[in-house]
């Protein structure tokens, strides 16, 4: 399949649009040639580890994959990542919460989160799976409003973990930012369950212990003002008259 030159500058979700997964794969490519041969080949395992996990998930209208794909490209290319386990990590970091049995041999046992976490460190090193066991979301309490406990969860694991943080946040971005190209109930769904998380990631963002440069920090800024203005777009719709 053919690329454009530009590829390597387009946005992401126009990527999506216009190429679908093939190009989504070779702009990961693209990325991954400025590592060395020891850094492409752990990205490369675990780009096939998450492909075979999620092989048969979806997101409304594309493979799950995509997803995993834009949050590893914008830590590269966006966040200016160098650190190989925090990629690994981002293209990983829904592994344990969807497919903890999967990961773990089909053999987890009582826990299969903390079993699927054991298999990532195997495989990828301790460091790897603390720091997607730091953005699996734990079991929430059914008496309890769901998306209250997914902040108070991130607020408490986020807090100890800067490099999860920058995970979190272009996880964040890709369903924030990426919102208006949701379709059906999902649209106002997502927008309810991330727009109170702006402010936390802001906060957490800005702090001297996240390692990221100042003009990156600058471009989530503004990435968190735009996914605002998206949420405010769908939920602040104004009342119609009688």
């Amino acid at each position: 399949m053919d690329f454009p030159p530009h590829l390597g500058s387009m946005p992401m979700h126009a990527i999506t649009e216009i190429h679908g997964e093939p190009g989504l794969l070779e702009r990961f490519r693209l990325e991954v040639a400025q590592f060395d041969d020891e850094a492409r080949a752990r990205l490369t395992a675990a780009l096939d580890l998450a492909a075979e996990l999620h092989r048969d998930d979806r997101r409304v209208r594309e493979p799950y994959l995509n997803h995993l794909l834009r949050v590893a490209i914008r830590l590269m290319h966006h966040y200016q990542v160098r650190d190989v386990d925090v990629i690994v990590a981002g293209l990983l970091h829904d592994a344990v919460e969807d497919h903890p049995v999967e990961l773990a041999g089909g053999d987890a046992g009582a826990d299969a989160t903390a079993a699927a976490l054991a298999t990532l460190a195997a495989r990828f090193g301790p460091r790897v799976a603390t720091l997607v066991a730091a953005v699996t979301n734990p079991v929430y309490d059914p008496q309890r409003d769901r998306n209250e406990q997914y902040r108070e969860h991130l607020a408490v694991s986020l807090e100890r973990e800067p490099w999860a943080r920058v995970i979190k946040v272009s996880d964040f971005t890709d369903n924030g930012v990426g919102v208006i190209h949701t379709v059906g109930p999902k649209v106002v769904s997502s927008a309810r369950k991330y727009r109170p998380l702006v402010p936390l990631f802001r906060d957490l963002i800005g702090r001297p212990d996240t390692p990221l440069s100042p003009a990156v920090k600058r471009h989530i800024f503004g990435q968190l003002d735009l996914a605002d203005e998206r949420f405010s777009a769908i939920l602040d719709q104004p009342a119609l008259p009688n």
